[in-house]
């Protein structure tokens, strides 16, 4: 893969990214604050461009979103190397409850 792909599938991602948020934030507020772990003043800024703006801010050459899972423990309990899949829920369960704790202290 060379440099121009790599940066068209940047762009492509960020402009999949701020279309998803912008959905999620209108359709439940609360819910896309917790998904894409943003703060209340990031969804009213995503929520309120207009598709010009969305296309102007996703043409950049950086990524928009990051990965949330930044730790061992997170990464371990969402992959399940090695469990049966009757964890697996559990694993999962716990994963999201160690990102949401994060959300509320970022919040």
């Amino acid at each position: 893969m060379n440099a121009d792909q790599t940066l068209a599938d940047i762009r492509e991602a960020n402009l999949s990214y701020l279309m998803l948020a912008q959905n999620l934030i209108r359709i439940d507020r609360e819910q896309a604050l917790y998904r894409l772990g943003i703060s209340e003043e990031s969804a009213q800024m995503i929520g309120l461009l207009s598709p010009a703006q969305m296309m102007k801010v996703a043409s950049g050459n950086t990524l928009l979103c990051r990965f949330r899972m930044d730790d061992d423990v997170v990464w371990g309990l969402l992959t399940n190397h090695g469990k049966s899949a009757a964890n697996e829920t559990t694993s999962r369960l716990h994963a999201s409850i160690l990102m949401a704790g994060r959300h509320q202290e970022a919040a």
